[in-house]
């Protein structure tokens, strides 16, 4: 009996003096898709309410500063997946239904990183990296999908929701395909089938969590709206006080909520970081069925304020402080770095442009990981660089929403494409609209961004002064 005691306490001993699994927190990120920085009520949205989203920013960290890698689909979405600026890795704006390329595979996704520790990993929403099999989630790290390849616009089918004839522009779209893993599942061909997108992608995302609840894992959430066109299920519709938009942004908020309650009703709540943002600023000239700048200059497809800086929120109980306010710059292409120190993987061997901002997430917000940035649009064009608060737009023809009515429930109205943009000096934090041009007053500031762009030009290249960049790589392409 002496020995059987002996053996259990030594056994209790040598159990007690082991190392302890690593505990890996869990990941989620959701991804809103044309979300302007003023569509929650956190960050001044009027006439209804994001509650869970709202709490989501009470019991963590609500970033002011935060800059999508670019102002388009594609190029935004490759940016995050992989901690790099889009035209580094040749993605460049909104791949068609027709595009023969989409991610290369010599690219390392977040959800191929977070594989080194074992996540099991899913995608449930909106995917917009190229719609061939060989670009499609599960060849990219992903064990599981569900949702749309592209943008919910891309289909056969009239704003008003009547199928297009052949004489219109959208009739030369194919039908849209809901995929799951790499095949069609069904096809979505009326609004009322949009309107069971956001619903599907959070029943899909709170299955995802229960399944895997015991294990790590990545559950990356894109949804498709509040792209245009907009739909919104019934238990919304007709819910808040300033229409459909406001009624879809209602039923963001409640997915939110149910990620969360699933959370914590699994006792995940505790170890899962959450982060929130969007891919561009709103696509203003939709009108009612569009988002909010909250006061920045224009829009998606901008390299302005608008079309860049959008919410981010991150939630990590016990790691973030709660209610904390974060001013400092910071881009989507920092998850990538981030996340990669929480969990203690390896980096890719090539170059990344994302910086580490965990301090940040900490709540060590006297810091400044990020000092620049790059605002490049279109195929290759460095249109601004910022340095801290400093921005210095470059001349250049782009969109712009100013001066054109809006269009309404649903139809768009007139945004130019070649409007002349001319050259810049925009203090920020004095002047967040981008509305008055200091250059005459700052020349030393301006000569130190001009150096900043030059080391953009020399690493990345430039339309707009016909530079090659020394460090590019290049997109998949159909094999």
């Amino acid at each position: 009996m002496k020995k059987l005691i002996f053996c259990l306490l030594a056994l209790v001993i040598l159990q007690s003096s082991s190392p302890k699994k690593e505990q890996l927190p869990n990941i989620i990120l959701i991804f809103m898709d044309d979300m302007g920085y003023g569509d929650l009520s956190c960050y001044g949205a009027v006439n209804y309410r994001t509650p869970n989203i709202d709490r989501m920013a009470a019991e963590g960290i609500r970033f002011t500063n935060f800059l999508a890698a670019q102002a388009v689909c594609s190029a935004s979405r490759a940016a995050l997946m992989t901690g790099c600026y889009p035209n580094r890795i040749g993605i460049s704006g909104a791949l068609m239904p027709f595009s023969k390329n989409g991610i290369n595979s010599s690219e390392t996704t977040i959800a191929e990183m977070l594989k080194q520790k074992g996540y099991a990993t899913g995608i449930f929403g909106k995917w917009h990296l190229g719609y061939q099999k060989q670009f499609l989630p599960l060849q990219h790290g992903f064990d599981e999908y569900v949702g749309l390849p592209y943008s919910n616009d891309m289909w056969p089918v009239n704003f008003d929701g009547t199928p297009a004839q052949p004489n219109q522009n959208k009739y030369i779209y194919p039908v849209l395909p809901l995929i799951q893993n790499n095949d069609k599942k069904e096809e979505i061909k009326t609004l009322g089938d949009q309107a069971k997108l956001t619903t599907l992608y959070t029943e899909k995302a709170v299955d995802f969590i229960k399944r895997n609840k015991k294990n790590p894992f990545f559950l990356y959430l894109p949804h498709s709206m509040p792209h245009v066109p907009i739909a919104v299920s019934d238990k919304f519709k007709g819910k808040s006080k300033q229409g459909l938009y406001a009624d879809l942004m209602m039923e963001i908020d409640w997915s939110v909520g149910e990620v969360l309650k699933t959370l914590k009703e699994n006792g995940l709540d505790k170890n899962t970081l959450i982060i929130f943002t969007s891919d561009n600023g709103p696509w203003l000239n939709f009108g009612n069925h569009a988002g909010s700048s909250g006061g920045f200059r224009e829009g998606k497809g901008t390299s302005y304020e608008g079309g860049q800086r959008v919410p981010c929120i991150v939630r990590w109980k016990g790691t973030t402080p709660e209610g904390l306010v974060c001013n400092q710059l910071s881009s989507t292409i920092d998850i990538f770095p981030t996340i990669a120190r929480i969990c203690g993987t390896e980096m890719p061997n090539h170059k990344i442009d994302g910086v580490d901002i965990l301090s940040l997430i900490k709540g060590n917000i006297e810091e400044s990981p990020r000092k620049t940035f790059y605002y490049y649009y279109r195929k290759n064009a460095l249109e601004a660089v910022r340095m801290g608060n400093w921005k210095l737009v470059f001349a250049h023809k782009g969109r712009s929403y100013m001066n054109q009515l809006p269009g309404n429930d649903g139809f768009a109205g007139k945004a130019p494409e070649d409007i002349l943009i001319p050259m810049a000096l925009y203090d920020l934090r004095r002047d967040p609209s981008e509305q008055y041009d200091v250059q005459s007053i700052y020349p030393e500031i301006v000569a130190q961004l001009q150096k900043i762009a030059e080391e953009a030009r020399e690493d990345l290249g430039d339309d707009l002064t016909e530079r090659n960049g020394k460090n590019v790589r290049a997109s998949g392409l159909v094999e």
